[in-house]
């Protein structure tokens, strides 16, 4: 079976004068929050005096600004971060005849129990922190200049309640939706397109329209779709479909621009509602024609061509940033990893922030959209187990309906290593589930995230309903899988659990170490005692392996459709192998802070076409101290090795390798590898061995910062000895001042057992990195100043607009 994804939604997202020239008027909703950490039940009162509240802006995570402690109860799998309770409350008027409209408050995303109240009359409570929802004001609104109370109850107290850092608060975005009696209804729109056996593709779409204009029956609805230029191909009208208010629009698409992760073309298609000859509503989404398969044999493809999935499980925090989506801080991070040569992420293990799938269709990523990391069975005292027989429907429909028109969306994923694989409940809820999904989409597979690999003690494959089979570690289980799972479609759902911690090393490079090397052991028995981990690929936790074992034998087979490495960058809580003080993940590719870690290179040398030559570690060692040296290369056929001018040889991978090897007696001096193809020079890297630290060095991304967009900047800070060398083990307290126009919001530097709160404008730097993110202010521009103690400052421009 092939399907065709479709598409991604866009709400138009207008405010002011603009919005009064539209039928729906959708207004930024995450500005001027009075918030309050605490409990009394008169906070949901409109008469309640809150002038002494924090006033802030939205998103906000509130355990992101708290320090860390190991008696707080999320424990450090948690982050050792506080959970609590805590009340937003916002006051606003409604003006230019609201009275006649109906009013929708939307959440995007709220950790978790979120309570809502209007004017002290409760809306409903929603448990989980991931999925979407909203409620209707209009019965309770009051127009006109008249004032409106809107109170919010966050209660993220009873904890432990996740295996992970979740953050707490109204940690996305807020909008208030305005529109007439007649409108679409919240994700009613769904947009697909299908390719015929002859080739031709059509555009699919159906629209329920919400009709409460008494006696109006003479609705029609239209749709244009602009290509992506912005030239208008289609005007199609609207077939009525069922009486209660839903119409179908179907059109062929000419010769379209396809939608893939090399070129993400988006078309757009805008829908129109007409009571006569009146306009009552207008919605737009942006979609993307494209069509893939999964085979049994040959493996992925997608329009038509194979393509091998060189996928990353990403958690949804933002490092110093936290929960509180943010984004340019999400736009970075995707840009790092496409770089490296990622096509794929899996969001672990819970719908993403809708913008984060904005992203991945612009940019080019296929997603596997997450639903739950448990059913009715927990894993943690007072997770979603106990809300799942209740609200599983409710929370599945909503990430499907919202999600389901994002092109970047290729599968669905009901769950994570969920316990009910164990016994028969399994083969009843994984049929509930999928019937779920399938009930308002037919055009993705549905798969689940197993970690029994044994087909025969798996109830949830026992049900029959998964789509594509979706596997977690087990790689020795990979070449064997055509003979114990005949005729499915594979997918390595969660993979490696390599650890590392950047820039830290131990040798031999070559040997394999199991941290911790059994399910006997919670933690690692003799780790080191400052809790890094070397970046050499050779350790991995217990269940997982290494990076270059997962991606050969995924690579050797085309029925292996791909992998989704555990993870692509670390992630707070679940500081696997350590106890506290460790508070974030070992598993990224790239660290907390946004630098890479040694493998990148491996993958980037693997998943891209651009020559790579990576060498590591650094060349400051103890003196004739034998130092192992790797290196990853690719568009060239060796490596050659020189230690201050001598060649220490020549060295080629085999078809199995990803990286030569020297060990190497250490003496100061230049350590210098070139790669040569037919001969020819490809490229060269040196490292040296590096003095005390003289200079700060420093480098922005993202230097014209939106207002409108809440924009971050993002500026890495190198310490440099006097001849311009990174230092490897510098630790430099270093300060970041601002202006009233720009100041920093926060400060990482990847170390993993670092206690320092990340909310601060000083900060050490570990390994000889450091990372300031800035938040602008007001328009102008900035001037962002970095000193530390006897080193030579630095500075760079940031500009607000």
């Amino acid at each position: 079976m092939k399907y065709l994804l479709p598409l991604s939604i866009c709400l138009l997202l207008i405010a002011g004068a603009a919005a009064q020239q539209s039928p729906r008027r959708v207004i930024d909703f995450n500005k001027g929050w009075r918030f309050r950490l605490g409990d009394a039940a008169s906070w949901k009162e409109k008469t309640l005096n809150d002038a002494s509240w924090r006033l802030l802006d939205l998103p906000h995570d509130w355990s992101i600004e708290g320090r860390f402690d190991t008696s707080y109860p999320a424990g450090n799998a948690g982050g050792a971060l506080p959970g609590g309770t805590g009340w937003y409350r916002k006051t606003f008027t409604l003006e230019n005849g609201t009275s006649a409209n109906n009013v929708r408050i939307e959440f995007d995303g709220v950790y978790r129990d979120a309570e809502v109240w209007i004017n002290g009359h409760y809306l409903g409570k929603w448990p989980y922190g991931y999925t979407s929802f909203s409620y209707d004001l209009t019965p309770y609104i009051k127009p006109g200049k008249q004032k409106n109370t809107l109170a919010v109850r966050v209660d993220n107290s009873r904890q432990p309640n996740s295996r992970w850092y979740t953050g707490s608060g109204i940690y996305r975005d807020t909008r208030l939706v305005i529109t007439q009696k007649i409108a679409f209804a919240q994700w009613g729109t769904f947009v697909t397109a299908t390719r015929d056996d002859g080739g031709q593709i059509w555009f699919n779409a159906t629209s329920d329209v919400l009709n409460e204009a008494t006696g109006r029956s003479g609705v029609r609805a239209t749709c244009t779709l602009l290509d992506p230029s912005g030239r208008q191909v289609a005007v199609i009208r609207g077939t009525p479909e069922t009486p209660a208010g839903r119409f179908r629009f179907r059109t062929r698409l000419e010769d379209p621009a396809l939608w893939s992760v090399t070129t993400p073309q988006l078309y757009k298609a805008v829908f129109k509602i007409f009571d006569g000859t009146e306009q009552t509503d207008q919605w737009a989404t942006t979609f993307g024609v494209r069509y893939f398969a999964f085979d049994a044999q040959k493996g992925f493809s997608l329009n038509g061509r194979p393509l091998k999935i060189k996928g990353v499980c990403m958690h949804h925090d933002l490092g110093a940033l936290g929960a509180a989506f943010n984004r340019s801080a999400a736009r970075r991070q995707l840009r790092i990893m496409k770089e490296m040569g990622v096509n794929a992420i899996r969001t672990a293990h819970n719908p993403p922030d809708p913008k984060f799938l904005d992203l991945c269709d612009e940019m080019g990523f296929l997603v596997m959209d997450e639903s739950f990391d448990m059913w009715a069975k927990k894993k943690n005292k007072y997770d979603y187990y106990s809300d799942f027989p209740a609200w599983h429907r409710r929370d599945l429909e909503h990430m499907v309906k919202r999600d389901r028109n994002h092109p970047s969306v290729f599968m669905w994923s009901i769950g994570n290593e969920i316990r009910e694989q164990f016994d028969s409940t399994g083969i009843t809820w994984a049929r509930e589930l999928v019937g779920i999904v399938k009930a308002l989409d037919t055009t993705r597979p549905v798969t689940c995230a197993l970690s029994e690999n044994r087909p025969d003690k798996n109830f949830i494959y026992q049900s029959g309903v998964l789509d594509v089979i979706g596997l977690n570690y087990h790689i020795e289980a990979y070449e064997d899988f055509p003979k114990n799972y005949p005729g499915e479609k594979f997918i390595a759902t969660e993979n490696v659990s390599g650890l590392a911690t950047r820039g830290h090393y131990d040798g031999p490079a070559d040997s394999l170490r199991l941290w911790p090397s059994s399910s006997k052991f919670k933690f690692v028995e003799n780790g080191n005692p400052d809790y890094t981990v070397s970046a050499y690929d050779n350790v991995a936790a217990y269940w997982g392996s290494t990076h270059e074992q997962t991606w050969r034998i995924i690579k050797k087979h085309d029925y292996l459709s791909g992998l989704f490495v555990w993870s692509g960058f670390d992630f707070l809580g679940e500081p696997v192998p350590y106890p506290y003080p460790a508070r974030s993940a070992y598993y990224g590719i790239v660290d907390l802070a946004g630098f890479p870690k040694d493998v990148y290179y491996m993958y980037q040398s693997e998943w891209t076409k651009k020559p790579v030559l990576h060498i590591a570690p650094h060349w400051n060692w103890k003196k004739g101290q034998t130092v192992d040296v790797k290196v990853y290369y690719s568009q060239a056929d060796e490596a050659e090795l020189f230690l201050n001018g001598r060649s220490l040889g020549k060295q080629q991978k085999s078809d199995t390798a990803f990286h030569v090897l020297w060990r190497v007696p250490f003496e100061p001096g230049a350590l210098k590898v070139v790669s040569r193809k037919n001969g020819k020079t490809v490229l060269e890297k040196t490292v040296h061995t590096a003095g005390i630290p003289a200079i700060i060095e420093l480098s922005v991304e993202n230097q014209w910062l939106q207002l409108s967009r809440d924009d971050r900047a993002f500026i890495t800070i190198r310490i440099l000895d006097h001849d311009g060398n990174l230092v490897p083990d510098a630790d430099n307290r270093v300060r970041v001042t601002g202006s009233a126009v720009a100041r920093v919001v926060a400060m990482d530097n990847g170390y993993q057992a670092d206690l320092q709160p990340f909310q601060t404008d000083q900060r050490k730097v570990f390994n000889g990195l450091g990372l300031a993110i800035i938040k602008g202010l007001e328009k102008g521009d900035a001037v962002i100043r970095v000193t530390s103690p006897g080193l030579k400052p630095a500075s760079v421009r940031i500009r607000v607009r």
